[in-house]
This record gives structure tokens, sequence and C-alpha cells, in this order.
């Protein structure tokens, strides 16, 4: 990014949207770019629209296709809620898992035409869902199915199975502020934010040319053994946190490597977050992106943990983190939980 900025300054690269020479150099970079990110991710060039992130994603892939009838999981984020307030809301059981029957007889009540959105690992507990799965019942019932991938991309495999997938870069390595809605077919398919014709026409306004650039720089750096360095902290951390009498939400489902849902019962989040912020040790309640609220965990709640909700907290560890830090994170809440033992 920093070598694509100077080369910006020196005259280089101008607006991609420009016919004069710099702007056919940028236009050049940033289609270099698409391809990279669809090569690594296995993905089809053409079906990739960049977006400001995967909130835009997220919000552009359920309304996209226009009015008709949506279902999204319980336990999904903030921003699939908020993009579509008037969908019908799929149960998940106590680990967090869509709950098939209830989404085929939801689909059924709907009928054809009716767009389900699922994240395949949930941004808080690390939940992973069977998409392939989920998306054949979509399917056979002439649905469409929008996965919510920024959390697993680069993790694990994307779905083959889903119709839209949402993406963002800095969950990958990469900056934030952009993003990608990938569409495999565009039948119907309309655009929400007008401007110049950018991304096809689906997707208007300037390209962040610096933040392309950088999102397939951080897809060219994933590192394949990094889900099993994850695997092992991971491991570390919830042994102590279980023998200290603390629990796991969503442990018997199959989970990412690189987020835990610690619930410590009978001490408040916001006790634990102190102690921890404290200590120099930076955790969430809920959503990484709420941190700055207090309010109970949505998804907690949906899976039925009603206490849970309001005593848990998200840890999550990124490709930096090592055996240092998880040892610093159990040298700072372990001894809450030893108080409460005592």
């Amino acid at each position: 990014m920093a070598d694509a900025a100077e080369r910006l300054e020196r005259g280089e690269w101008a607006n991609p949207s420009s016919v004069h020479t710099a702007g056919r150099a940028a236009r050049r970079a940033k289609e270099d770019a698409r391809g990279r990110i669809a090569a690594r991710l296995g993905l089809p060039a053409d079906s990739i629209i960049f977006t400001s992130g995967g909130t835009e994603a997220l919000a552009l892939g359920l309304n996209g296709f226009g009015p008709r009838p949506r279902l999204v999981g319980s336990s999904e984020h903030a921003a699939v809620r908020e993009a579509a307030p008037d969908a019908r809301l799929l149960p998940v059981d106590g680990d967090g898992r869509i709950l098939a029957d209830a989404l085929a007889d939801m689909l059924a009540a709907a009928g054809p035409g009716a767009l389900v959105a699922i994240q395949q690992a949930n941004n808080e507990t690390g939940v992973v869902q069977d998409m392939e799965a989920l998306a054949a019942i979509v399917h056979a019932a002439g649905g469409l199915m929008l996965v919510d991938a920024v959390q697993s991309a680069g993790k694990m495999p994307l779905p083959r199975a889903a119709d839209m997938l949402a993406l963002s870069a800095h969950k990958l390595g990469g900056p934030s502020g952009i993003g990608a809605l990938v569409v495999r077919c565009r039948d119907g398919f309309r655009g929400l934010q007008k401007g110049g014709g950018q991304e096809g026409g689906y997707r208007g306004g300037t390209e962040n040319l610096m933040g392309i650039i950088g999102f397939a720089a951080a897809v060219d750096a994933l590192d394949a053994d990094y889900p099993a360095r994850a695997a092992a902290l991971q491991a570390m951390l919830e042994d102590a946190v279980l023998a200290a009498g603390g629990r796991i939400n969503g442990a018997a489902a199959v989970r990412l490597p690189t987020i835990s849902s610690v619930h410590l019962p009978g001490v408040p989040a916001a006790t634990q977050l102190m102690a921890l912020d404290m200590a120099g040790v930076a955790v969430s309640q809920g959503a990484a992106c709420s941190s700055g609220t207090l309010k109970a965990s949505e998804t907690l709640l949906a899976m039925g943990l009603t206490a849970a909700a309001g005593e848990s907290l998200r840890v999550s560890t990124g490709w930096a983190t090592d055996a240092a830090d998880i040892a610093a994170f159990l040298a700072a809440w372990l001894p809450i939980a030893k108080r409460l033992a005592a």
C-alpha cells in the first residue's frame, strides 16, 4: 500500500475510471488485485464487487435482488439484522447451530424466491455452520443463500454452494474500509449505491484503490499453517478456563480456532473486562465492533444462554498472537475465577 501511495503521488496512477494513461494504469492495478483475490480464495474474478467492508457487502446482498421474503439467523451479526429489520429469524440450538428443520419449514411458508442470510462462522462464538447442508435446503425450496464469510474467509474453505458471499479485508490482515460482495449470478441483481457506474454499475463511487491493493496483498500473504497454530493457542486457553470453573459457549459445535466465548458464571462481563484492561489485555463483550457497549450478547441470548449473555467475554486471537499472550490473559483472568471459587 505504501508503494502504491508513492506511485499515486508521483502521478503514475489516478482515478481508475479515467481514460488517460494514469487512469488506465490504476484500473490495471485494481483488476490485477481483483484477480489475485479471486484466485487465492477460489472465486470467479467477475463475481467480486468491491465495497467499503462487510457491513456494506451484507446490506447490498440482502437488498440487491429487490423485495422478497428474507430469513436470517437469530445469532447473526447486527449488520444483518439492521439491513433486514423485517426478516424472520431462524432459531439456533444451545450451541448456536441453525436448526435445519426450522429452516425448511420457514422456507416452505415463505414460498419460492426467499433470501436466506447465515454466517459461516459466528463472530462472537466462532461456531461454524454446515453451509453446504443448509444451502441445499435453501436451493431445494427455490431460495437464494447469502453467506456472511467475514469471519471465516482465510481460516477455512469458503462454501461453494453460496449464491453470495460477504468479505472484509481487515479480518484477513488487510486494511479496514474495504470488503467485497461475491455474487455468482447477477440476473435480477441491482446496485443500491448509484454513482458513476463503477464496479459494473453495482457500486457507485470512486474505488478505494489503496484499500483494494491492501486487500490483495493480505490475501497473498495468507498462511496455511495459521489455523493450526491458532488451534493450539485455543486449546491452551480453553483448558485453563475449564479447569478454573469457567465454561465455553458453543463448545459442542465445530468452531473456528481463533474465537472463544468464555463464560465465568457469577461474574459480570464488565468486571472481567476492567480487570483484563488494567492488565493490558484487550477483549470484548459480544461483537468486537460493539466493544464500546456493555449490553448483553444478542448471539448468546438467541442460543438460550440468558445468564451467560451478561457474563461472557469474546476472546479472539490473530496471526501475531503467541503463547505469551494467552499466558497474559490467563494471568489476569484466573485470579477472578479463584476469588469467585473462594
